[in-house]
């Protein structure tokens, strides 16, 4: 498994609408599961009220693991992106 960590930088932090592409994004990647790990919690990405349970604020440090670097990226990427 590989993984990234990272600071989670959206001053709104996740709420449900990004939480739900992430969602999305996560599941586009069919057979590779993505985990998400913050605060000593590790969730599955594919999981909206697991992703939610997190409470991911700006700031909070996030580690992205996967089995699939292309999985990874797209996540780690997804959630540098989020400025909302």
């Amino acid at each position: 498994m590989i993984s990234e960590t990272f600071k989670f930088d959206s001053p709104a932090g996740l709420h449900a609408r990004p939480a739900g592409e992430l969602v999305s994004l996560a599941k586009s990647f069919a057979g590779s599961a993505v985990f998400i790990s913050c605060g000593g919690r590790r969730v599955n990405a594919a999981s909206m009220l697991s992703l939610l349970s997190l409470g991911l604020k700006g700031g909070s440090e996030v580690t992205v693991e996967s089995e699939n670097p292309e999985a990874m990226a797209a996540v780690v990427t997804f959630l540098k992106g989020i400025r909302e």
